[in-house]
């Protein structure tokens, strides 16, 4: 009963300042079934930004709460918490101008960079002024065709993963700023930052293994942001929401592994006659813990706040910052 008067409070507050409540597929349970609008890191940016809502409560990880306001920078937008994306802070400004001058010793000037999405909003604004492009992990294969046409060599921050991926998807030679020779990065076709999620590396080659001989005729599903060597056995890669859109359409009784976060694993399909077919693709439990900060209660706070005025989390970027960003964020949308 505690949660149902929570959820009505937090409805009466949301209606009454007409704010729009968003949660990425990620977030818990709890959080999920109260929102107005749920998805991935593009759709969530995308349909935040366009809503007619004058306030935007994100619950998410601090990146996606910026990305709403640099796209709409006349919204007020709140996080009940601003919780910090570990692959996002692997890279600020400053490791970046770092990665600069290291490529800049190496005699390479002519770069296209790429930022995934999961990055602040400093970062995103310095790679728009080198003309550079932001991108999530449902329209990274358009983005890179549009950094190719550039012909300049591509730099692809933070997560090295999906940078290896697209690379061999598109038979491009990749190389680790960081971890690979200097031969290696003067070669390379994308140099991609030492960057990773920490929840997708939790996949293995041999988890995949196990499931195939375990059960001859499963299916592998997962995530870009895993690791190259899992990546290259799977049946289908793909973002947050094209994996739900492909594990829905299998049959009820086709098994399937997915490679993604824990919590929206166990949301994609209910046991098929009293059996799961429905696997976490780990041998552990792969849940993002900072994805899993935000509570109802977190929530509500962050709603009685607003209701109060008192400032509760507010995301405020300086403009010259906004409208660098922006830049990179409306052109990723508009090849998108």
């Amino acid at each position: 009963m505690q949660d149902l008067s929570i959820k009505e409070k937090i409805l009466e507050l949301k209606t009454k300042h007409n704010a729009l409540l968003v949660a990425h597929f990620y977030q818990r349970d709890e959080v999920v079934e109260i929102a107005d609008l749920t998805g991935d890191s593009l759709e969530l940016a995308r349909k935040a930004s366009a809503s007619e809502n004058p306030i935007v409560v994100f619950c998410g990880v601090g990146f996606m709460g910026q990305s709403v306001k640099i796209l709409a920078p006349q919204k007020h937008v709140f996080m009940p918490r601003i919780a910090c994306c570990s692959m996002a802070r692997m890279i600020d400004d400053i490791y970046f101008d770092d990665s600069l001058k290291t490529l800049q010793e190496y005699g390479i000037t002519e770069i296209f960079p790429i930022t995934y999405i999961n990055s602040n909003a400093e970062v995103k604004a310095k790679v728009a002024r080198l003309g550079g492009l932001v991108c999530t992990s449902s329209n990274a294969s358009k983005i890179l065709d549009y950094a190719l046409k550039q012909n300049k060599k591509i730099f692809f921050l933070p997560d090295k993963c999906l940078g290896q991926n697209l690379a061999n998807a598109n038979g491009l030679k990749w190389a680790v700023l960081g971890e690979d020779d200097r031969e290696s990065i003067e070669k390379a076709d994308v140099i991609c930052y030492n960057g990773f999620c920490s929840v997708h590396q939790l996949f293995l080659p041999e988890d995949v293994d196990f499931y195939r001989e375990k059960y001859p005729d499963i299916l592998i599903a997962v995530h870009p942001e895993c690791r190259f060597d899992v990546v290259a056995k799977a049946d289908f890669v793909g973002s947050t929401s094209q994996i739900i859109r492909y594990v829905q359409s299998l049959k009820p009784e086709q098994k399937v592994a997915v490679g993604t976060e824990f919590n929206l694993v166990n949301r994609l399909r209910k046991p098929h006659n009293g059996i799961q077919n429905t696997f976490v693709l780990s041998s552990t439990k792969p849940e993002c813990p900072t994805m899993n900060e935000t509570t109802l209660q977190d929530v509500l706070q962050c709603f009685e706040a607003i209701d109060r005025g008192e400032p509760y989390n507010e995301i405020v970027l300086p403009r010259v910052i906004v409208n660098d960003a922006k830049k990179a964020l409306d052109e990723m949308l508009r090849l998108s």
